[in-house]
């Protein structure tokens, strides 16, 4: 799963528009290491004057009902971080010490390297 730390960097670099089967986490309100997935029934997004926000649902163990979208931080998927490279995807090499992505810039090929899969796609990001 992709770094905290990674997920805090993507923030301002890519638009999150969340959707079904999304990953999140809600730093600073002592819940870091619990991971939440948007779901039709128990967390949705909703425009509430004119701010998304993320809204728990039902039986969502939480005692919140609801916080701003930006309060949350996007754990994108490897096949979404994937799809953000986009045409500069290169290659993905699984090496002894991790993972590495290949990908094109304006200069030239480049690589990254990570110890998880997510973190070397996030990198190249």
């Amino acid at each position: 799963m992709l770094s905290h730390a990674l997920a805090e960097r993507l923030r301002d670099a890519v638009a999150w528009r969340p959707s079904p089967g999304d990953r999140f986490f809600i730093p600073n309100k002592e819940m870091d290491d619990e991971v939440f997935h948007i779901a039709e029934m128990t967390v949705e997004v909703h425009t509430h004057h004119g701010v998304e926000t993320v809204k728990f649902n039902g039986t969502t163990e939480w005692a919140l009902d609801s916080l701003p979208k930006d309060d949350v931080l996007w754990l994108p998927r490897e096949d979404q971080l994937r799809s953000l490279l986009g045409e500069h995807f290169v290659a993905l090499e699984q090496q002894p010490d991790g993972w590495v992505v290949t990908y094109r810039a304006a200069d030239g090929n480049h690589r990254t390297r990570a110890g998880d899969v997510e973190d070397a796609y996030a990198l190249a990001v």
